[in-house]
């Protein structure tokens, strides 16, 4: 990749400026890093996807890159800088006269915080999978709305275009053509569904790019950088399947254990759980849209489209409940079990006492008073478990229900759901010695649960009925 030469002025005067002589390049831009700031230059190109050629559109487009992404992250945009004359005739950042190049001005970023740097090292722990959950929901909720967007139609041509990518870097031509006409299928079959979503407001102006390059640590928490600013079709998309490029690079680079967990904090903050009925087409476009770019910078692409094969026929859902006394275990044993359970990424977990800091519109650790835990808003929280529950199976994605249960009627509510979404039931009591769930509660920290000691003591003296959940041993 080389910087047209008609930007060559630009570039020397960006590496004098910031000392840097080998910017990072891509096919669009070259960035140039100094120790205090980082100058981003548009190239002078024009390609099938997007055009930079002319002057005035380079700086219609740093504004627009700036607009988009300085909110999510204060201070890591700073400005967009015209490149003027000076009165010797050299080029010069800022200055009075009409511009002759645009530059975008960055922070400097430690290579090591980018999370696709942080994934590789296997650094991408359960605490930043969590903030990075949190993250994408913020930013998700911030967007506009968009409505009366086309989304079956508007899917089918994302299908059709990743299809032609793909044949043209040479992936195997009888499976991606097996890849197309499973995917145009499903989209038809979506297509209800779909259209639902975007009545309902999920359709917004999103980030475009979501995969872990596009995010890095910034003061302390990962934000997203560098939405794609060129092409308001590419970006005006379902927020399901902006978060799925994500969910796609974490299943590849981190583990699925690491994607289920993403996906679950996503919906335990915003409360989508209607997304996963996207899940399998937007995750397989995603796979198979990383395949072909791997492929055409000469790495392997392969795994992806397995990837992008597998997502479109996804095992059939299920429905599992997870009770038992404070301590038990049930979240730890909810988490370890959904990665491998039904569709990609895994499960979704509906755990009780996140639905109810969501209804009190707190992160799932804060803290919440007595009032927050009377009978009738505790019926009101497994009213919304079972809601989301049943949306999520009808949408054919298996569901883990993460409660006490300790209610004879809650247990018979869950069980309700699978025989009306038609699907199969477990559920599974964890049991273990109640010292062993007093020392559990006491060490506790930065959970969900508000479960102290007193509610504990309480609970193992309640009558729950009769149990015919299986009795699992959790000490």
């Amino acid at each position: 990749m080389t910087i047209p030469a008609g930007q060559a002025e630009a570039a020397a005067l960006l590496r004098r400026l910031t000392g840097d002589e080998r910017p990072v390049e891509t096919h669009i831009s070259a960035i140039f890093i100094g120790p205090d700031r980082v100058l981003k230059l548009k190239k002078a190109v024009a390609l099938e996807f997007l055009d930079f050629s002319t002057l005035a559109a380079r700086g219609r487009f740093c504004q627009r890159e700036f607009a988009l992404n300085a909110p999510a992250a204060p201070g890591l945009y700073r400005a967009v800088h015209p490149l003027t004359r000076g009165p010797d005739g050299a080029l010069r950042l800022g200055g009075e006269g009409p511009a002759e190049e645009w530059v975008l001005e960055m922070a400097p970023l430690p290579a090591a915080d980018f999370l696709d740097a942080i994934a590789a090292r296997g650094a991408l722990d359960a605490p930043l999978q969590d903030a990075l959950g949190d993250a994408v929901a913020v930013l998700h909720a911030a967007l506009p709305t968009v409505r009366g967007w086309a989304s079956p139609s508007a899917l089918a041509a994302v299908v059709e275009g990743a299809a032609e990518a793909a044949l043209s870097t040479g992936l195997p031509p009888a499976r991606i053509a097996a890849w197309r006409a499973a995917a145009l299928a499903l989209d038809r079959r979506l297509a209800p569904a779909l259209v639902a979503r975007d009545a309902a407001g999920r359709v917004r102006r999103c980030h475009g790019d979501l995969h872990l390059g596009n995010l890095v640590l910034w003061q302390g928490a990962p934000v997203a950088f560098d939405a794609l600013e060129f092409d308001e079709a590419l970006a005006t998309i379902d927020t399901g399947y902006d978060l799925a490029f994500l969910l796609a690079d974490l299943v590849m680079r981190a583990g699925l254990p690491a994607a289920n967990r993403v996906l679950n904090r996503y919906v335990a903050r915003g409360g989508d759980a209607g997304l996963v009925a996207g899940l399998p087409l937007w995750l397989s476009l995603r796979f198979l849209i990383r395949a072909h770019c791997l492929q055409r910078v000469g790495e392997d692409g392969l795994p992806w489209l397995a990837r992008a094969e597998a997502a479109l026929s996804p095992p059939p859902p299920c429905l599992m409940a997870v009770g038992g006394l404070p301590g038990a275990g049930k979240s730890l044993r909810a988490r370890q079990l959904a990665p491998a359970l039904g569709a990609l990424p895994g499960a979704l977990v509906l755990r009780s006492d996140e639905i109810r800091k969501r209804r009190h519109g707190v992160p799932p650790e804060t803290h919440l008073p007595p009032s927050a835990y009377t009978e009738a808003e505790s019926a009101a929280v497994h009213a919304e478990l079972f809601a989301e529950a049943e949306q999520a199976l009808r949408a054919g994605h298996s569901v883990i229900a993460d409660a006490a249960f300790l209610d004879p009627a809650m247990r018979a509510g869950i069980e309700a759901v699978a025989r009306r979404a038609g699907v199969s039931f477990r559920g599974l009591w964890l049991e273990a010695p109640l010292e062993v769930l007093r020392a559990r509660v006491a060490a506790r920290r930065g959970d969900a649960s508000d479960a102290d000691l007193a509610v504990l003591e309480a609970a193992a003296r309640r009558d729950i009925g009769a149990l015919g959940w299986e009795r699992c041993a959790a000490g």
